[in-house]
């Protein structure tokens, strides 16, 4: 599997979540941004599991997002936050980005990977990124796929 293609399919699976009205629209990005303009989803940091499987059949890479909201008010930007980080609804990060899983017998993410696996969401807590603070949470992504490509 390569990296950065998987990246930017993650980023753009994460745009098409729907965010309640006067909010705007969630920028994404596969790779951490110097700047962000809030809502702001970006995948940060990856780890990678190779040979899962043998013959390079299978590699494991963990990815490590962030989503950060601005500070109009601490009640706000956490209710935004929370619509984020939910199971379910049209602002739903996890349901955006498993809509990219694909159907049955198709490969994830436009056929990048295997499958893929939002698993958790830990770290809700303020943020500083680039001197500026953000209520935000890390979602980790579990992608797999043939290591040999």
């Amino acid at each position: 599997m390569q990296i950065s293609p998987i990246r930017g399919a993650i980023a753009d699976a994460a745009r098409t979540v729907v965010l309640p009205d006067g909010i705007g629209k969630l920028t994404c990005t596969g790779y951490v941004p110097d700047s962000i303009a809030a809502p702001a989803f970006f995948v940060a940091e990856v780890e990678v599991t190779y040979d899962k499987a043998m013959g390079r059949k299978l590699d494991e890479l963990l990815f490590t997002c962030r989503a950060l909201v601005g500070r109009a008010d601490d009640r706000t930007s956490q209710k935004i936050l929370d619509s984020l980080l939910s199971g379910g609804g049209p602002a739903s990060l996890k349901a955006a980005i498993e809509v990219a899983r694909g159907g049955p017998g198709e490969m994830a993410l436009g056929g990048l990977a295997d499958d893929l696996h939002v698993q958790r969401v830990q770290g809700y807590r303020w943020y500083e990124h680039e001197g500026n603070t953000y209520v935000g949470a890390e979602l980790t992504i579990r992608v797999i796929g043939d290591g040999s490509t």
